[in-house]
C-alpha cells in the first residue's frame, strides 16, 4: 500500500514499480514520456534541506548546461559524490572518495536541475542499473556540460538511523525552546517531559514516565508507567508498555512494545511490529515490518 495514496497536499503522484533495479539513472530515463520537453528537477529522497529549487533552476538556465547539481560543503567528503569546482563548472565529479583522496569539501547534495538532453546519456540495460554519479556525471563533467550551484544553510543527509535522528535533534533544538504538546495529551502524575520534546495529538503518557530530551511522539501513541525514552523517534500509533527504556531509537508506526523491554542505541523497529515483555535489543538492531520477537538480541543483526 503507498503511503500517499494518488496525492498528497494537492500534488499528484503516479509510482513506478519497478520489475528489475535501476539504478539512480534508471527511473529518471524510465520518466522521460512524463517529463516533456522542459528542464526539470530530481531530488533524492533522504535529505532534509532548506535549499532554495529555484535558484538552483535559475543557475541552471543561466548556464546552459545539461546538469547542474547543488553543492553544499561538509567536514567529511568521503560520504558522498565530491567536485572540483572552477567558477560554476564541475571540472571533476569523484563518487565517494577516500577522506585524503578528496579534491574538495564540496559535495553533491543529491539534488539537481537537468535539461531534456541528459536522457541521452542515460543507456538502460537489462542487466543492471546505471548509476548517475559513477557513470553520468563524470561524462558530463569531461564534456564541460555539468554546473554545480553551492548553497549554505540546512542541509542534511537522513539515510542513516543516526543522521536521522541527529536531524530530529537539531530540528527540536531550534524550533522549540519548551515542550510542545497537540490537542488531548493526557500525562500521569509525575511524568517529567523533558525539552526538547514534542508530543503529538492523543497522546497518553502514564505516571512516573520520564520523555526527552529529543523525543518526537506521533499521534495516538500510548505510553505506559515507569518508561523511559530519550533522543527518539516514536510513530503514531505505537505503544510503549510499563517500565520500558528507549535510548536513541526509532519505533515504527503501529508498533508494540511489552513490558520491561529495553531498546538501545541504533535499533530501528518497524511498523506493525510486536516486541514481546521483557526483551532487550542490542544496539543498531534492525526489526523489519510485522516481525514478533519474544528473545533478546544481543547482536548487532536485522531480523527480516
Amino acid at each position: 500500500m503507498h503511503r500517499y495514496g494518488n496525492s498528497k497536499f494537492g500534488a499528484n503522484i503516479i509510482y513506478s514499480k519497478e520489475e528489475r533495479p535501476l539504478g539512480t539513472a534508471g527511473p529518471i530515463k524510465k520518466a522521460a514520456p512524463l517529463l516533456g520537453e522542459e528542464p526539470f528537477l530530481v531530488l533524492n529522497g533522504d535529505i532534509f534541506t532548506d535549499i532554495n529549487y529555484k535558484e538552483l533552476m535559475e543557475a541552471h538556465l543561466e548556464n546552459g548546461s545539461v546538469a547542474t547539481i547543488a553543492l553544499v560543503e561538509v567536514p567529511d567528503p568521503s560520504r558522498y559524490g565530491v567536485v572540483l569546482l572552477e567558477d560554476s563548472r564541475i571540472l571533476d565529479f569523484i563518487e565517494k572518495p577516500k577522506a585524503t583522496k578528496a579534491p574538495s569539501n564540496l559535495v553533491n547534495a543529491g539534488i539537481y536541475a537537468f535539461t531534456p538532453e541528459i536522457f541521452d546519456y542515460i543507456e538502460l540495460s537489462k542487466k543492471r542499473g546505471v548509476s548517475i554519479e559513477k557513470e553520468v556525471f563524470p561524462k558530463l563533467a569531461e564534456e564541460g556540460k555539468l554546473y554545480g550551484k553551492v548553497f549554505k544553510g540546512l542541509w542534511m543527509d537522513i539515510g542513516k538511523p543516526r543522521d536521522y535522528l541527529y536531524t530530529n535533534r537539531l530540528l527540536l533544538e531550534s524550533h522549540f525552546a519548551n515542550n510542545w504538546y497537540g490537542e488531548d495529551v493526557k500525562l500521569g502524575r509525575d511524568v517529567q517531559i523533558v525539552r526538547p520534546s514534542i508530543l503529538g495529538n492523543r497522546v497518553e503518557v502514564g505516571e512516573k514516565s520520564v520523555i526527552g530530551p529529543y523525543v518526537s511522539v506521533g499521534d495516538s501513541v500510548h505510553i505506559g508507567r515507569g518508561v523511559r525514552i530519550e533522543n527518539s523517534i516514536i510513530f503514531e500509533g505505537a505503544t510503549i508498555s510499563d517500565f520500558s527504556s528507549i535510548k536513541s531509537a526509532i519505533i515504527g508506526k503501529n508498533a508494540y512494545i511489552g513490558r520491561w523491554v529495553k531498546i538501545e542505541e541504533g535499533c530501528i523497529v518497524g511498523d506493525h511490529t510486536l516486541i514481546k515483555d521483557n526483551v532487550t535489543l542490542t544496539r543498531d538492531v534492525t526489526v523489519c515490518p510485522s516481525k514478533e520477537v519474544s528473545e533478546s538480541i544481543l547482536t548487532s543483526t536485522s531480523l527480516l
